[in-house]
């Protein structure tokens, strides 16, 4: 991977976008985007839509990646001045204890702190033993009192973001950072739209980065409305299942090995003929891929689905490690190889093509 690509991914996941608060990551959404867009629009939600023709006459693509991180939300402060707060996102209590965080107050300044809890020294045996109740913790962020803590600026409604450090683990190909899930679909989403503005294209393409999809699916409905392409596709993040103690059964995906094709997941089964196609293409060009089922889980292609009378959409994501955490882990050649089946995948979408898919 090249510097360039290096320096995009850290920008991405550096920046802190929690559901309803994507403003950080948008403007790093449009700073590469603008480079090969026709234009750049917006949904009501404040999702961006950037345009590129490259066939007036041709079908309309949507790709789209979302904005959003999993994170927290400020909801009360205590009279000592530690900070209460609401999940953004699922998260696993057992994930979260002795995590750094970061506070952007409405000032944009940012505050450090740490979730705590009680030490196990004072809990019971029963509490020990089982998850901590997320309800229980809270951030310290050294303030000693609630009058210091708003002295500082902070209130209800604040973003909270994971601290990590973006870094590549070693001299390996595993790329650590908070947020992949999903600022590499985003990342995805950018360098097609590079890729096909330079190589062109027979349709209209929409690279999308959707908000609040941590919290239901929300942006892809009204930026999918918003467009109304024939075509679409959600890329984001999939469970890997190439760590100690994880069966075939509860996820086959190993890093390294390509992109995902999720052929089914909890909000959509995935249209047979774009699935049919979107395989041929890698079978083709020799591009490595894995058919992934999340059985548990979803992606925008969720609603993109059943936007308007109905869409054919799919879902290619990049396995990750460590979803929902802190910390997450993903392989840059599977990056590199979902950056080119997406792009080789949008230069084949003429309107006979599409018009074949959308039959079958």
């Amino acid at each position: 991977m090249d510097e360039k690509d290096l320096k995009m991914l850290k920008e991405l996941t550096d920046a802190k976008g929690v559901p309803g608060n994507e403003k950080q990551v948008r403007e790093v959404f449009v700073r590469y985007a603008e480079k090969s867009a026709d234009s750049i629009t917006y949904d009501g939600l404040g999702s961006v839509i950037a345009k590129h023709v490259g066939d007036k006459t041709g079908p309309k693509v949507l790709f789209a990646g979302h904005l959003d991180e999993v994170g927290f939300m400020v909801t009360a402060i205590t009279d000592e001045g530690f900070i209460k707060f609401q999940t953004l996102g699922g998260w696993w209590s057992q994930v979260m204890l002795a995590q750094q965080v970061e506070i952007t107050t409405a000032r944009n300044k940012v505050l450090h702190g740490v979730i705590g809890c009680k030490p196990p020294h004072v809990l019971t045996a029963d509490v020990r033993n089982k998850a901590y109740d997320i309800q229980d913790m809270f951030i310290d962020i050294g303030a000693s009192s609630k009058e210091e803590a708003l002295s500082w600026g902070v209130k209800p409604g604040d973003m909270v973001t994971p601290y990590i450090e973006f870094k590549r683990l070693n001299d390996s190909k595993f790329l650590l950072a908070k947020a992949w899930d999903n600022r590499i679909g985003t990342a995805v989403a950018l360098k097609v739209l590079e890729n096909i503005a330079e190589e062109g294209h027979p349709n209209k393409a929409f690279s999308v980065g959707n908000v609040q999809e941590e919290v239901g699916l929300r942006g892809a409905k009204t930026a999918t409305y918003t467009v109304d392409p024939d075509i679409a596709f959600a890329l984001d993040t999939g469970t890997a299942g190439d760590t100690p103690g994880m069966t075939a059964k509860e996820a086959d995906s190993k890093l390294g090995k390509g992109p995902q094709i999720i052929i089914y997941d909890a909000s959509m089964v995935a249209h047979k003929g774009l699935r049919d196609f979107v395989v041929g293409v890698a079978e083709e060009l020799g591009i490595p891929f894995q058919y992934t089922v999340i059985a548990g889980g979803g992606t925008d292609a969720g609603s993109q689905h059943v936007t308007r009378n109905g869409i054919p959409s799919l879902a290619i994501t990049v396995a990750t490690r460590y979803l929902h955490s802190h910390t997450s882990v993903i392989h840059e050649d599977d990056y590199l190889n979902t950056v080119k089946l997406v792009t080789e995948v949008v230069k084949r979408l003429d309107s006979k093509t599409v018009e074949k898919i959308r039959m079958n």
